[in-house]
Parts: C-alpha cells; structure tokens; sequence
C-alpha cells in the first residue's frame, strides 16, 4: 500500500477538523501528518482512514479515532522532551506507537494479543520504524527492566490506575490514562514525588476494556 497525494490530503484535511476542536500541539500535528494512518488498518477500510472514527484491527480491538490519538499524545506531550522515554500499554496495530516515536520518543509497547503484536511489529518494520520496542505480554505488569519511564500512556480503560504502573513512572513524569468502564475520563496522572501523585480529568472518552494475561 503506497501513500499517494490523495491520501496526504486526506490526512491534511483531517488534521484541518482537528485543530477546529482543540488548540493540538505543533508536535502532535506534525507528527499525526507524517504518520500514514491509513497504512495501520486493513486495505479494504482506507477509504475510511482519515475519517475521525475508530476502526476495527482484528482481535475485537480498535484503532481509536484520531482525535483521541492526538489528546492523549498532546497531554503526555505537555511533562515530556525529545528522546525521553515512554511505555505504551495497549500497541494494537501500532498507529499510537508511531506518532509516539515520530515525536522523538524512546517508546516500549506492550500488546496482550499475539497476533496484534505482530501485525504492529509488522507495521512499524514496513514504514521503518525501528526505534520502538514492541513486547508480548500483560500491560498490567508493565516493564520494571526498563523502568522508570518519563510517561506512559495506556490506550484501554482501566477501572483504576494499575499499581505496578505508577511504580514505573518516574518522578516528575506523566502517566495518561483512560479510567472508568462503560465510558472513560481521560486522566492525566502526575507524579510530582516518590509518593505523590496529582491527577487531573479531561473530558469523556470510550475504549475497550484494559484486560489482564495474554491472548495467543
């Protein structure tokens, strides 16, 4: 699959509806224009790639709509600078890991579907994407090897924040997050000492739910 002018159009026009709803970073956009959503999700949908909507990857998960893309990404954006390092829970097809790394970050994904987390891995190889690191396990448990992380951002709802998460977040970094079932409020969750925590809501927001093992 190429990305052809049209679809550069496309993707301009998208990030144009965008900006008309929220005053996104430079960063954000920029880095949401250069990433080829529509090379993340199955060729019979790219008519709908730069549509504002989520789509279906397989494993009854979803590519979630670009604008809850670009919020989460422009509220960890906020605490983070270049080449700081971020944990992903949640890669699905890999489309957040992506901007996430054309924004200069170090980012460690974690998938619980082994058939998501190769397609990503299949995904971020074909566009070269090579500084991501894509592991096969339970978000929930994170990656203490690699801790602490500057920012992690968890792309499913959790009923809460999960405990081992907020242990790798380093002092003075930013976890974002999706907390509720049904439907979510973002929460942006600061941590501002080595047993402090602030946290702050923005806006409702519907994911699938954060589940716990792995699925081969």
């Amino acid at each position: 699959m190429l990305d052809t002018l049209q679809h550069k159009g496309r993707r301009k026009q998208l990030l144009k509806q965008l900006a008309n709803k929220f005053n996104f970073s430079k960063g954000v956009m920029d880095a949401m224009y250069e990433v080829p959503r529509h090379m993340f999700v199955d060729y019979g949908l790219d008519h709908l790639a730069y549509l504002d909507k989520p789509l279906p990857i397989g494993a009854k998960q979803t590519i979630s709509q670009p604008f809850t893309v670009a919020m989460q990404s422009h509220l960890l954006s906020e605490k983070l600078g270049k080449f700081d390092k971020v944990l992903e829970i949640g890669t699905g097809c890999a489309y957040q890991t992506a901007v996430l790394a054309q924004m200069g970050y170090r980012v460690y994904s974690i998938e619980r579907h082994r058939s998501l987390y190769l397609q990503g891995q299949q995904n971020l190889t074909r566009l070269e994407y090579h500084s991501p690191l894509l592991f096969f396990g339970d978000g929930f448990a994170g990656l203490p090897q690699f801790a602490p992380f500057r920012g992690i951002l968890i792309t499913c709802g959790a009923a809460e924040p999960p405990q081992q998460l907020l242990k790798q977040l380093a002092t003075g970094g930013r976890m974002v997050i999706p907390i509720g079932t049904g439907t979510q409020k973002m929460v942006v969750i600061d941590r501002v000492s080595q047993d402090e925590y602030v946290m702050s809501e923005h806006g409702d927001y519907k994911f699938v739910p954060m589940l716990s093992g792995t699925e081969n």
